[in-house]
C-alpha cells in the first residue's frame, strides 16, 4: 500500500528531525529534504500530500536568507510555512506546529491517511529495491549491528539469494557475536553468507599500537582492505548495500547546517570499485530501524543490540591491546550483559559495558600475592549521546557482576564501577 507523504523543507530549522517524528506519530509518513528542490524532483516523491516549509536560526547561508523555488508555489499542494514570512505562502506559523494544529494540516488541509506502519514502510522499500536493482547483485558488509542486520534482513526479502553478504571478524566481536550472526543470516535467513575469520591478521596488525586513534584507523584499514580482497573475489556485483539511517545524514550536514561527524559504513574502497548504492532504511530514526527489523523477522536479541563501537573491544582493551586483556574485555562483558538482563537492566540502560586498562594492581588470590588487572564497569543513559547521565545500579547487582567476574575471569583482582558523567567524560574511554 502506497503511504501518504508530508515533506519536510529545511529552511535553516534545527527541529527537522523533530517535526518529521511529530508527522511520524500521527501515523503518516515524512521525508526531510533540501529548500532547493525542484518542481520535478518533488514530483518523483511518491504520494505526496502536503509541504512544510521549516524555517529557523540557520535560514541565513552565506549572508543570504534560503528559499524555496518559486516554482513549488504552484504545484498545487497545501503548504504551510513555519518560523519566517513567506507572503505568497497563506498558511504560516511562528513555531512549530503541536498537537491540533500539526493534525489540522496534515489530515484538514492535506488530506493525507493514517497509513505510515512497519508494514507498509517495508513493502515499499521492497518495491524500490526490486526496481532499483533489477536482477543485478548487492553487496553488503554485514557486521552484525542493528543496522546492517535490518538492511542485510530486508534486501534478503526483496532480492534473495542476489544478495550476497561479507561478515569480517576481526577478532574484537564481543562473546558469540560473529556466532549469531552465523545462525540467524546462513541458517535461519539461508542468505549467501562469507565469513572471514581475520582475527590473527587484525591483532597482528595491532601488535604495540597503544594510541587509540591509531588503533581505529588500522581497525577501519584493515577492514576496507579485508572487504575488498573478498568483493574482488565476486563477479556481477553492481550494488553496496549500506545501513545509512536518517541521524547518520543529519549528523553529516545539510545544506543549512554544519556537520557534526562525517558517518560511512564502508568508505574508502578504491575507485574502480564502482558500486551504486542501496539504502533503504536511510529515511528512519534509530527506533524505527529496531521495528522494522522485529517486523522482518529479525530476534530481538540482535534488533535491540547494545550500541557498539565500529573499532569494537579494540577501543575498550585500553592502550596497546593484549590477548590476555581482549579476553578479559570479551568475558566480563559477557557476564555484565548476563547480569543486567537478569535484573531486567537491559530494558532500561541506554548503554553498558566493560573495559580493560593496560596496568595492573596488587591483589591476594588463594593466601598469596597477586599482580593483576581491574575491570572497570560503565553504564550511562542518554537521550541523543550528546550528554549522559550514570545509572544508579542497584547495590545487589554490581555485586553479582563483581564477583561472578572476580571468580570466572583470569588475570582480574578487581572491579570498579565508573561514577562519570558526560560531561566532562566521554562514553567510551577511547
Amino acid at each position: 500500500m502506497k503511504q501518504d507523504m508530508i515533506v519536510i523543507l529545511d529552511l535553516g530549522s534545527t527541529e527537522n528531525a523533530t517535526l518529521a517524528r511529530a508527522v511520524r506519530e500521527l501515523g503518516v509518513y515524512s521525508e526531510i529534504h533540501p529548500h532547493d528542490i525542484s518542481a520535478e524532483e518533488l514530483r518523483r516523491l511518491p504520494n505526496v500530500k502536503g509541504l512544510i516549509l521549516n524555517g529557523g536560526e540557520n535560514r541565513v547561508v552565506d549572508g543570504a536568507p534560503v528559499e524555496v523555488s518559486s516554482e513549488l508555489y504552484g504545484c498545487g499542494l497545501p503548504m504551510l510555512a513555519i518560523d519566517h514570512p513567506t507572503a505568497r505562502c497563506e498558511r504560516r506559523l511562528e513555531a512549530m506546529p503541536e498537537g491540533e494544529a500539526l493534525r489540522e494540516f496534515v489530515f484538514g488541509a492535506c488530506g493525507a491517511q493514517a497509513n505510515w506502519n512497519m508494514k507498509n514502510f517495508i513493502a515499499d522499500q521492497v518495491e524500490q529495491i526490486r526496481a532499483q536493482v533489477g536482477d543485478k547483485k548487492v553487496l553488503l558488509a554485514l557486521s552484525g549491528g542493528v543496522d546492517s542486520s535490518v538492511v542485510a534482513a530486508m534486501l534478503i526479502k526483496a532480492i534473495g539469494k542476489q544478495l550476497t553478504c561479507v561478515h569480517v571478524n576481526h577478532g574484537l566481536m564481543r562473546k558469540n557475536e560473529s556466532e549469531s550472526v552465523i545462525e540467524v543470516f546462513r541458517n535461519q535467513l539461508h542468505a549467501n553468507l562469507i565469513y572471514v575469520d581475520a582475527t590473527e591478521r587484525f591483532l597482528g596488525k595491532l601488535e604495540g599500537v597503544a594510541d587509540p586513534e591509531q588503533k581505529r584507523k588500522i581497525i577501519g584499514g584493515e577492514f576496507i582492505r579485508v572487504f575488498e580482497e573478498e568483493a574482488r573475489k565476486l563477479e556481477g556485483i553492481e550494488f553496496l548495500g549500506q545501513g545509512t539511517i536518517y541521524p547518520d545524514i543529519i549528523e553529516s550536514g545539510t545544506k543549512t547546517a554544519k556537520m557534526v561527524k562525517s558517518h560511512h559504513n564502508v568508505g574508502g574502497l578504491p575507485e574502480d570499485l564502482k558500486f551504486e548504492l542501496v539504502e533503504p532504511l536511510k529515511q528512519l530514526f534509530k527506533d524505527e530501524v529496531r521495528s522494522c527489523g522485529l517486523e522482518l523477522g529479525l530476534p530481538a536479541s540482535m534488533v535491540y543490540r547494545q550500541p557498539f563501537p565500529g573499532p569494537g573491544l579494540g577501543v575498550r582493551c585500553l592502550g596497546a591491546i593484549t590477548r590476555d586483556r581482549l579476553e578479559a574485555v570479551r568475558e566480563s562483558d559477557a557476564i555484565l550483559r548476563e547480569e543486567f538482563a537478569r535484573a531486567g537492566l537491559d530494558k532500561r540502560v541506554w548503554q553498558y559495558f566493560t573495559v580493560v586498562p593496560d596496568f595492573k594492581s596488587v591483589g591476594v588470590k588463594n593466601n598469596a600475592r597477586c599482580f593483576e588487572y581491574m575491570v572497570i564497569v560503565r553504564a550511562i543513559n542518554t537521550v541523543d549521546a550528546m550528554t549522559a547521565s550514570v545509572e544508579k545500579v542497584d547495590w545487589d547487582v554490581l555485586e553479582r557482576v563483581t564477583e561472578r567476574i572476580l571468580a570466572e575471569v583470569g588475570n582480574v583482582n578487581r572491579v570498579c564501577y565508573d561514577m562519570s558523567p558526560k560531561p566532562p567524560a566521554t562514553i567510551e574511554f577511547e
